[in-house]
C-alpha cells in the first residue's frame, strides 16, 4: 500500500489547534508537518512591529506546547514561503498544503497569490478553510446582504473543529525547523528595540484567562466603560490581539458568548453588557469583509474626489508632534504615549487620535494610520484601515465625525486621572486647566511655575482646522459625480440594512443618507 502524502499545515494568524480544521483535516489524512515561517517581507512591512512579533512568539511558544500533547513539533522555518515549498518538493515529492484563509495587508495578499500560483503549476494540492465570516469573491454587499447574514450565523453556530487525538509525526521534519521555539524571543527581525513594557502577552493559555476573567467578572461593567480610557482598559475583554493572532477562534468565542449571556440573562448589567460584546463580534467580521473586497482601502483614499487633497509627508513637523504625544492637546497626548507603552487604547479613543491627525492637524490619514498600526498590538489590517479612513472622513459615505479633544477629556475623563497618568508635566495645574493648558491666565503661570510653550508645548488651532477640513470635505460631496461615487461604494462595501426610502421632496444624496459603510466597533480594540 503506498504511503499517504505527506500534510503540510501552515499556520500564520491562527496559533492554536482547538477549533483548527486545517490541523484537523491534515491529520485525518496523512503524516502531519506543523510549520509556522518567519518571512523577513512580512516584518519589514511599514504595518509591523516588534511589540507584533513579541505576541507572535508568546503564541508560537504556547502553539508548540500544545502540539507536543498531540505528538507533533512545530518547526519554525526562517525565509520567503515560495523556498520552503521548494524544499518541501525536494524532500517529500508529493504533499498537501493545509492552511486558513487570510484577509491580511498588501504583503499577506501577494504572498497569498504567489503561494496559489506556485500548487497549480506544480499540482500540490492546498486546503484552505475559513475561520472568519469572510467570502471570497463577494462583488455586491447589497445583492447578497442576507446571504452574507445567513452564512455567518451558520458558520458560527457549526460545532468546533477538534483537536486530532491519533497524530502521525512527518519523518524529516528536523529539515524544516531552523529555530528552537524557546529561543523565538531572542529574535528582534531588525527592529529597534523600543521596549513596549505593559503589553498584553499572547498565547491560547493567556486568551484563555483573559476570556474567563471577562465573563465571570470584568465584563458586568463592560457596556457602561467602553468610551472611557481608564476604565476600558480594566473592563474591556481586551480578546483583540489573541483574535487577531487566531489563539481564540471567533467560533469559539461567540459560542461560549451565547451560554454566557443565556447564564446571566436575570442580571440586566450582564445581559445588557454581554449584548454590547455580541454586537461587536458580529462586527469583527463585517469590518475585515470589505478589505477583503476592497484591498485598495489599505493604501488609496476610497472616495475618488476626496484623493488628492493632503500630501504624504512623513516628516510633517504636525505628524511628528502627534507621534510623539507633544501636540499640547492633553486628552491626544495622553492616549499616544499610553499606546507606546501598552500597545492598547479604546475605540473612542482611537478614533479621537485618527480625528484630531485628519481634522486637527490637517495631516493625510496615511502615515496615521501606519503609525498606529505600529502601535497597536492588536492591529488587525481589515478593521484598522477602514476604521482609519472612516474616521478620516475619506470614504465619502458616512457623517464626518469629528472628536473634539477636549469634550471627549471633559466626557470621559473628567476627574482627569488618565491625562494625569500620561502627561505628568500638568499635574501641577489644577484640574479646571488641564484640559487647556495654554490657556491659563499670565497671573497664574508664575503661581503654579508653570510656562506654556516651555513645560508643555502649545498646540496647532486644532479647532480653526477642523472646521477647514469639514467645509471642504462636505462641498466635494456635494457634486453630482461625488454622489454617484457615494452610492457605488454604498453598494460594494455598506453593512447595515438599507433604511427606509425617503419622500421624493425629501430626498438626500448618496453622501448624506445613514447606511453605515464603517460602524463604530470591529474588536480591533475590544
Amino acid at each position: 500500500m503506498a504511503k499517504a502524502p505527506i500534510q503540510v499545515v501552515w499556520f500564520k494568524r491562527d496559533l492554536r489547534i482547538h477549533d483548527h480544521a486545517p490541523l484537523s483535516n491534515a491529520a485525518a489524512a496523512g503524516p502531519v508537518l506543523p510549520i509556522f515561517a518567519i518571512e523577513p517581507e512580512q516584518w519589514q512591512a511599514p504595518d509591523s512591529a516588534l511589540r507584533h512579533w513579541q505576541f507572535a512568539a508568546d503564541s508560537l511558544v504556547d502553539l508548540s506546547h500544545a502540539l507536543e500533547t498531540l505528538g507533533l513539533p512545530l518547526c519554525i522555518w526562517q525565509g520567503d514561503i515560495i523556498d520552503l515549498l521548494n524544499a518541501l518538493k525536494t524532500q517529500y515529492g508529493e504533499f498537501a498544503l493545509h492552511s486558513h484563509e487570510e484577509t491580511g495587508n498588501a504583503w499577506s495578499f501577494a504572498r497569498d497569490k504567489s503561494v496559489k500560483a506556485w500548487c497549480q503549476q506544480q499540482g500540490a494540492p492546498w486546503h484552505e478553510a475559513r475561520q472568519h465570516g469572510v467570502l471570497r469573491g463577494l462583488k455586491s454587499r447589497v445583492a447578497e446582504r442576507d446571504a452574507w447574514e445567513k452564512q455567518w450565523e451558520t458558520l458560527m453556530t457549526a460545532p468546533t473543529a477538534t483537536a486530532p487525538q491519533n497524530t502521525q509525526m512527518a519523518e524529516g521534519w528536523q529539515a524544516f525547523n531552523h529555530i528552537d521555539v524557546e529561543h523565538l524571543h531572542n529574535l528582534t527581525l531588525g527592529f529597534d528595540t523600543t521596549p513596549c513594557p505593559e503589553r498584553q502577552p499572547g498565547g491560547r493559555s493567556e486568551g484563555r484567562a483573559v476570556w474567563r476573567s471577562f465573563v465571570s467578572q470584568r465584563g458586568r461593567r463592560y457596556r457602561g466603560s467602553l468610551s472611557k480610557p481608564l476604565l476600558a482598559w480594566e473592563f474591556g475583554s481586551r480578546l483583540s490581539p489573541h483574535l487577531a493572532w487566531g489563539t481564540l477562534s471567533m467560533r469559539e468565542v461567540v459560542q461560549s458568548l451565547r451560554r454566557q449571556r443565556k447564564k446571566h440573562a436575570e442580571d440586566t448589567a450582564w445581559f445588557r453588557s454581554l449584548r454590547a460584546f455580541a454586537s461587536r463580534l458580529h462586527w469583527h467580521c463585517h469590518f475585515i469583509q470589505k478589505l477583503e473586497s476592497e484591498p485598495s482601502i489599505e493604501s488609496q483614499t476610497l472616495h475618488p474626489a476626496l484623493r488628492g487633497l493632503r500630501e504624504r509627508d512623513p516628516e510633517h513637523p504636525n505628524l511628528i508632534a502627534w507621534k510623539l504625544g507633544q501636540t499640547g492637546v492633553p486628552l491626544v497626548d495622553a492616549c499616544m504615549r499610553n499606546l507606546i507603552a501598552t500597545g492598547w487604547i479604546n475605540f473612542r479613543m482611537r478614533a479621537m487620535l485618527i480625528s484630531h491627525a485628519t481634522f486637527g492637524l490637517g495631516l493625510h490619514w496615511y502615515e496615521p494610520a501606519l503609525h498606529l498600526a505600529r502601535l497597536f498590538t492588536d492591529f488587525e489590517p481589515g478593521i484598522h484601515y477602514p476604521q482609519v479612513q472612516m474616521q478620516a472622513g475619506a470614504t465619502g459615505t458616512n457623517a464626518l465625525r469629528v472628536y473634539n479633544p477636549i469634550k471627549q477629556a471633559e466626557d470621559n475623563d473628567p476627574d482627569g486621572e488618565f491625562v494625569a497618568r500620561w502627561v505628568p508635566e500638568l499635574t501641577v495645574l489644577p484640574l479646571e486647566w488641564r484640559a487647556k493648558p495654554w490657556a491659563l491666565p499670565e497671573s497664574l503661570r508664575q503661581r503654579f511655575g508653570f510656562q506654556p510653550g516651555e513645560h508643555y508645548p502649545i498646540p496647532h488651532d486644532f479647532e480653526a482646522e477642523a472646521r477647514h477640513w469639514k467645509k471642504m470635505l462636505y462641498e466635494l460631496r456635494r457634486t453630482p459625480e461625488a454622489r454617484d461615487a457615494s452610492q457605488a461604494i454604498v453598494d460594494k462595501l455598506a453593512s447595515q440594512r438599507r433604511p427606509p426610502a425617503p419622500r421624493a421632496k425629501k430626498a438626500k444624496p448618496a453622501n448624506r443618507q445613514q447606511l453605515s459603510l464603517f460602524d463604530d466597533g470591529g474588536l480591533e480594540d475590544t
